[in-house]
């Protein structure tokens, strides 16, 4: 009879709880979940092996496509590894530039995932709200770079517009009145009785457990992890525009809705002072077509946390490897572990928590043969899918 109390419940790959496809099994004793699983790999696109055929100007488009919410934290991050192997850096100007839309982005992420998450526990009215003033700062993306997604700001020693006087006027404008919009969410995610019995107390992940799962980003920051790559290791203009570090001891859902909606409040800081205190000076410099042979990391700070690249040139004009690590990944392990002892109908939330992006995980899949484990090739696995679906 104790068995026969004990269900596994699957949600995916297909499910209208989810805006991508994954798969997730939870066992569950009544309400309960006992235990948690998670499967991905329903989107992957081949980008780091496309990376091989092209030249490092057309993987600045590519790699922006890994994740549309992020797409210039991507380009960044492949535009700095690419420098350094180069040996120049981007002009003054041209790294403030940058700096300016990966706040702005950043904005645009929290947004986005404010709503998703409000939505998830059933907030229909924040989620509203969120997403039509998250169309403020789609607007001034989109007038700075002609996109309201995939920016193309980047290139390989510099950036592709100048920021005008007249830009600098809206994005104050837009700045202002998101700052205002801002204040009235977080006062509604910390005082509003619904939404509190949804996140406090859910998904509870102490400082040591979020060591321990390697969390990264908000969502360790709302453990305590103080960790933050644009302190730890600035690049661009964070050393000349320094970020003051927004954490949380709470550990729950409600310490993450409050570490990333305050991270809002920042982001319009830091946008004020680039704006006015932009530095003078060209826009580019001068890039070889072949980047000299080498190898080199390049770590930038994602919306959704550390996103990490290992870059390897062969001296000619495209790149040999591109490996990306980015900070989903990082953070599913927590959702597994942080989902036992909870409900089932909490589910939901507690997965929005960390800002997940399916389509950014998807890499590299290892098939066990036996007791060994290998890289297939391209053949190999187009033999072993055949043979799979004959076998069904």
């Amino acid at each position: 009879m104790e068995a026969q109390r004990k269900f596994i419940v699957p949600i995916g790959p297909q499910h209208p709880a989810l805006k991508e496809p994954g798969h997730f099994q939870f066992s569950v004793e009544g309400e309960i979940v006992t235990g948690a699983t998670v499967r991905l790999g329903y989107v992957h696109r081949g980008i780091e092996k496309g990376a091989e055929a092209r030249n490092w100007t057309q993987n600045l488009y590519l790699f922006e496509r890994i994740c549309g919410i992020c797409s210039h934290v991507h380009a960044t991050a492949l535009a700095l590894g690419a420098e350094r192997l180069a040996g120049v850096e981007a002009p003054p100007r041209a790294q403030a530039i940058r700096t300016l839309m990966s706040e702005l982005e950043r904005i645009h992420s929290h947004m986005l995932w404010l709503g998703v998450a409000a939505h998830e526990g059933g907030f229909e009215t924040l989620f509203m709200y969120s997403w039509r003033d998250r169309e403020i700062v789609m607007d001034l993306l989109e007038s700075l770079s002609g996109n309201r997604v995939n920016y193309s700001v980047n290139l390989i020693g510099g950036v592709k517009f100048d920021v005008t006087e007249k830009h600098h006027d809206e994005i104050l404008k837009g700045i202002e009145i998101l700052e205002e919009r801002t204040k009235h969410y977080l006062k509604v995610v910390t005082t509003d009785r619904t939404f509190l019995a949804r996140t406090r107390g859910v998904g509870l992940m102490t400082l040591q457990q979020a060591e321990l799962f390697g969390a990264v980003g908000p969502t360790a920051r709302a453990s305590g992890v103080a960790r933050d790559v644009r302190i730890d290791a600035p690049y661009e203009a964070y050393p000349q525009f320094p970020v003051r570090l927004v954490t949380d001891d709470g550990g729950d859902l409600l310490a993450r809705f409050k570490v990333r909606t305050r991270e809002l409040f920042e982001s319009y800081r830091l946008i004020r002072e680039i704006l006015n205190h932009m530095p003078p000076g060209e826009l580019t410099t001068r890039v070889p077509r072949r980047i000299p042979a080498g190898e080199t990391i390049s770590r930038v700070e994602a919306p959704r946390g550390e996103l990490f690249y290992f870059i390897k040139s062969n001296g000619s004009e495209k790149p040999e490897r591109i490996k990306v690590r980015t900070p989903s990944l990082c953070n599913w392990a927590s959702v597994t572990q942080v989902a036992i002892g909870h409900k089932l109908a909490d589910m939901p939330m507690i997965l929005s928590g960390i800002d997940p992006c399916f389509s950014c995980n998807d890499r590299m899949v290892t098939i066990n043969r036996g007791s060994s484990s290998q890289v297939w090739t391209w053949e190999e696995l187009r033999r072993y899918g055949i043979e799979y679906y004959r076998q069904r």
